[in-house]
């Protein structure tokens, strides 16, 4: 049997360390927002001349005054995926086309527009907020229901834990943030919750079925009775979303980092901060005595 109460007091450091950075992050240095959320112009192109790269094409487009821009490959050398930042001029991608012609010859084609003004972007981040924090509401008062509110403020704050932390990698590393992201961090949401819940499932019943033993003790032996559960669950998610992330193309890495990311959280949290929570709290049998059939 693994002990992992013996290390609840160092991952409770250990978390409360990693909350405090990402929330410093996340307000000094904030998130870097796509086009989704912060308004712009998306193109995708295909290059016939494999002598265009990344670095001619950027210094081509700076030319044009179309203010921040970004450049990069898209899934091969010959796929490039512009965004730059909303322009007045509605003729902005002929004159893109006309200035690409120019220096480059007829040697692109332009797969994708997308254009999202600064009233809409606006309007999907705040319904992006809402959907996380009526999805974290929801999940606070299912717990609240189904257990006690020892459990409730348990799986709360392995959620909290989950999205803040994910959250701070992204602005750490300085990853896009758009819809496919917001997505991301729902699943996230209900992927974490459903390994607590797992967990407290078998703390409920241990601590009916075992009067003379504490909540230290007993939160490490339902923590390994799921074990093997957690673990073939955790690790199978892993390897179809590793597969995602090396295979999925340059849209879904995004996504699928994300995703990483907080399965690994999720999992960490359930056993490191949910459970220490109820013996924090010092649970005991008379908290799950009147749910007793």
């Amino acid at each position: 049997m693994v002990a992992f109460n013996k290390y609840y007091n160092k991952f409770n450091i250990l978390s409360a360390s990693l909350v405090i950075i990402s929330l410093i992050l996340l307000i000094f240095k904030g998130l870097n927002f796509g086009i989704d959320f912060k308004g712009g112009t998306l193109i995708e192109l295909r290059s016939t001349d494999t002598k265009i790269n990344v670095s001619s094409l950027r210094d081509n487009l700076n030319q044009m005054n179309l203010g921040d821009v970004s450049v990069k490959n898209f899934g091969n050398e010959k796929d490039f995926l512009i965004k730059f930042e909303n322009s007045d001029n509605k003729n902005v991608i002929e004159e893109i086309k006309t200035n690409l012609d120019k220096s480059f010859g007829n040697n692109f084609n332009f797969r994708r527009v997308e254009n999202v003004g600064p009233k809409v972007s606006a309007e999907l981040l705040k319904s992006g907020v809402i959907a996380i924090s009526v999805a974290l509401t929801l999940m606070l008062i299912y717990i609240w229901i189904r257990f006690e509110w020892q459990f409730s403020l348990g799986a709360i704050l392995a959620l909290f834990h989950d999205v803040i932390v994910t959250l701070g990698l992204f602005s750490l590393l300085g990853l896009e943030i758009n819809l496919s992201i917001i997505a991301a961090v729902l699943t996230i949401v209900g992927y974490s919750m459903n390994d607590t819940v797992v967990i407290f499932d078998r703390v409920r019943e241990n601590l009916r079925k075992y009067s003379d033993i504490k909540i230290y003790d007993l939160t490490n032996i339902s923590i390994n009775e799921t074990l093997s559960r957690t673990l073939i669950t955790s690790i199978t998610t892993l390897l179809a979303l590793l597969s995602i992330f090396l295979f999925g193309g340059e849209i879904l890495k995004g996504f699928s980092l994300a995703m990483i990311f907080g399965v690994i959280f999720g999992t960490y949290s359930s056993i490191y901060i949910a459970n220490t929570v109820l013996v924090r709290l010092r649970v005991s049998q008379k908290t799950v005595l009147r749910e007793k059939d």
